[in-house]
């Protein structure tokens, strides 16, 4: 997708990742085909307890996941999510979490990606796994 000089992870900064993501504070760090990492931070996005919102831990794992795919499916395309699962094994009340997404399957049509959720000791707090579906990107 990104040819010369051009930079996956300043195309992301220049393009952005969304009012949602942008409203939660998530960071890109790290992007490429094999390795995207973002991070968000917990004050904020936290639920009435003052832990880390499940649904934050979603919309960190999404982003990554979508925006991984996307850069996969090349010009042309676009990648749009069709299943997400989420398994919270730890909460998150301060500081911020970091997500790593990783391929789990990089097909024609179908892809789907792993992201581990840690926070910032390095303890996994959850962990996301995200399915996206490659179609021509629409008018054309």
């Amino acid at each position: 997708m990104f040819e010369g000089d051009v930079d996956a992870l300043e195309y992301v900064r220049e393009r952005g990742v969304g009012a949602l993501a942008d409203k939660m504070g998530i960071e890109f760090i790290e992007f490429t085909i094999e390795r995207s990492v973002a991070r968000m931070p917990v004050e904020g996005n936290t639920q009435p307890a003052n832990l880390l919102h499940g649904g934050a831990y979603v919309v960190l794992g999404e982003s990554l996941g979508s925006m991984a795919a996307n850069l996969h499916a090349g010009p042309g395309k676009l990648a749009v999510g069709i299943e997400i699962n989420a398994t919270h094994t730890r909460s998150a009340t301060s500081g911020y979490v970091t997500g790593v997404c990783t391929p789990v399957h990089l097909g024609r049509t179908l892809t789907t990606h792993e992201v581990a959720v840690t926070d910032d000791q390095g303890r996994r707090c959850s962990t996301i796994r995200i399915t996206n579906f490659i179609k021509d990107m629409p008018g054309r």
